[in-house]
């Protein structure tokens, strides 16, 4: 029987989740090394199957047996709605939209997700302190990226349904990601990342025809490399674990941190300067994540006048 879902987070669990969110962050960086010389779709291929055959490989070291074929068939679904569609809703999304604005529609999964956990979970359901937070988060998304993002906003909405698809795709699969409470994160990743690989290949053979594509550079090469292991493998194992303690809700705040963390990647690693706004919307940011886990508030409430 699977254990009950907290509602509030372990300093363990947030620890994880930041680290995810480093990954993740750093993983739009390695993506853009890659597209200048891949296509997208080819991208996508090559990060979940080196991420997959990566696990696959390390399995029998670290003693996690093999999962029953019985679940693989959860899997496939896990990897049709974790990444086969959003990852390819995204793709379109962006030859149509801007990055920023692109961002700003992904950040709102925490909303659908509150929403869906609210109606499909029994031990999620939506409370104010979580509503508030979310919205307050998605605010400093906003804030973060820079509201002439939204100048993107146009009748030519196809690029940004494709974008809101992607958002309400990420909402289902942490609620479907529930059912392996029980399943060692690892094998969990290995199997999710097994079938979207398998779901992937005939993508990329009707679509991109690799075979018509030139071998890439080194700088490409190592970039595919970083964002196959760290940014996919090691971040699914970690989006697993938190999911299985934390559950649904409190996975998909990683949505509100990524920016962040592209944010700060580029001021280390680019030179990047942190403007008035970007801490303006970090410090949202930091505020809805104190009101979604609610400790903070509730302590203030209860001390006495």
């Amino acid at each position: 029987m699977s254990q009950p879902i907290r509602a509030q987070m372990t300093a363990r669990e947030w620890a994880m989740l930041i680290l995810l969110s480093v990954l993740w962050g750093g993983s739009f960086l390695f993506q853009k090394i890659a597209v200048a010389e891949l296509p997208p779709f080819t991208i996508v291929l090559v990060r979940v199957a080196l991420a997959a055959l990566t696990l696959h490989v390390i399995r029998p070291f670290v003693g996690v047996a093999l999962p029953g074929l019985r679940i693989w068939a959860a899997f496939a679904v896990m990897g049709l709605l974790n990444n086969v569609i959003p990852f390819s809703l995204l793709v379109y999304g962006q030859t149509q939209i801007g990055a920023g604005l692109a961002s700003i529609l992904n950040a709102m999964t925490p909303v659908f997700t509150v929403i869906l956990a609210h109606f499909l979970t029994q031990d999620e359901k939506l409370r104010a302190n979580r509503a508030f937070g979310v919205v307050l988060g998605f605010l400093g998304v906003i804030c973060l990226i820079g509201i002439e993002a939204l100048g993107g906003l146009t009748l030519a909405v196809a690029g940004q349904i494709a974008c809101v698809g992607a958002a309400i795709s990420y909402a289902f699969s942490s609620i479907w990601a529930r059912r392996f409470q029980n399943v060692p994160p690892f094998a969990s990743a290995m199997g999710q990342l097994t079938m979207s690989s398998m779901m992937m290949i005939p993508i990329v053979l009707i679509v991109d025809q690799p075979w018509t594509l030139g071998w890439p550079s080194p700088t490409v090469v190592w970039s595919l490399v970083l964002l196959a292991i760290p940014a996919t493998a090691l971040a699914y194992l970690l989006f697993f674990a938190i999911i299985r303690a934390a559950g649904a809700t409190n996975i998909m705040l990683v949505t509100l941190l990524v920016p962040v963390s592209a944010v700060l990647l580029g001021a280390v690693f680019l030179g990047e300067r942190l403007s008035v706004t970007d801490a303006l919307g970090m410090a949202l940011i930091g505020m809805s994540l104190l009101a979604i886990d609610g400790r903070i508030l509730r302590k203030v409430l209860r001390k006495p006048a």
